[in-house]
């Protein structure tokens, strides 16, 4: 899909029009559908029925089969909800399975009203992290492991196959900070078992019922490291036995280097990204010349000048 050829308007239009389809199947009215956002899928409010429609726009560009994804944020957040876990669950009002409909997959969900824009404390969420760990723990389902480890690889495959978005120097930035970073989160950090893949406070959704859980779509399975990283000090304090930041740091880097892969790798559908993913590119090379220069200076190699 280059560009040129891409009409976003369109698509959202597209995915409104298949997740209303799909709803009226089940004998669902939708008299007002109401997009909530639209960037690698597009979110919708059926109104009035009490759902939302998630339809995967942009994300099977990377993420293929894009049901496999679907389906295990559905039997996640299903097994959560089971539990009594403050997350936001499956429609009850359609089966919990993605749905297909014009080409594009989607589910759909529970709807419940924002009763704020303020974001939680930072406190609460490192709290709320830990209680949902506690739960995830006992997930009896398979689960990949991070989802970095797989849309990196996938998103430097289609920078190489589109060919004009990044210079060859670039690419293979990408590839050895890939690698280097790959090689320290070989050991992982605290303990391995079930996580939310990208637990921060964004992902909160502040209701009636108190602060619900949502978007599992990355839920995977690795080091707690991984949903700490988008907490502050603050917030990794009211996280029970959490590592250090210095032991965070590493999985922090992978999260930033996945961000700038996918953000490039959507380029050509996402063309007004281009400069905040040039600033997080400009980022990555400073850093990296930064842990050479380190690299150089710790090891036994003869000096850069010979000695007078």
């Amino acid at each position: 899909m280059s560009s040129k050829e891409f009409d976003r308007p369109a698509l959202t239009a597209r995915a409104v029009a298949a997740a209303v389809s799909v709803a009226s199947t089940y004998g669902i009215r939708v008299n007002d559908p109401h997009v909530l956002a639209d960037a690698y899928s597009v979110r919708v409010h059926l109104k009035p029925a009490p759902i939302v429609a998630r339809i995967a726009t942009l994300t099977p560009i990377v993420r293929s089969p894009i049901e496999s994804w679907l389906a295990r944020e559905l039997s996640v957040a299903e097994f959560l909800a089971a539990k009594g876990a403050p997350v936001v669950p499956p429609s009850d009002l359609l089966p919990p399975v993605p749905h297909h409909f014009d080409g594009l997959a989607m589910t759909f969900w529970r709807y419940f009203e924002p009763v704020s824009d303020a974001l939680p404390a930072p406190a609460t969420v490192g709290r709320m992290q830990a209680e949902l760990h506690a739960v995830l723990r006992d997930y009896p389902g398979d689960l990949p492991p991070l989802p970095a480890l797989s849309d990196i690889p996938r998103g430097i495959d289609r920078l190489n196959q589109l060919g004009n978005m990044l210079p060859e120097s670039d690419l293979t930035l990408l590839q050895t900070t890939y690698d280097r970073l790959l090689a320290q989160l070989s050991n992982p950090v605290g303990l391995w078992q079930p996580l939310h893949g990208d637990a921060h406070a964004l992902n909160l959704i502040p209701t009636a019922k108190g602060l619900l859980w949502n978007d599992f779509e990355d839920t995977c399975t690795g080091s707690i490291a991984w949903d700490l990283i988008n907490l502050d000090g603050e917030g990794i304090a009211a996280y029970p036995n959490a590592p250090d930041l210095a032991t965070l740091e590493p999985y922090r880097q992978m999260r930033k280097l996945h961000a700038i892969v996918w953000v490039y790798a959507m380029l050509p559908e996402l063309p007004d990204w281009r400069e905040s993913a040039k600033a997080l590119l400009d980022d990555l090379r400073g850093a990296e010349a930064v842990n050479a220069i380190d690299l150089l200076l710790s090891s036994n190699s003869p000096p850069l000048v010979p000695p007078c």
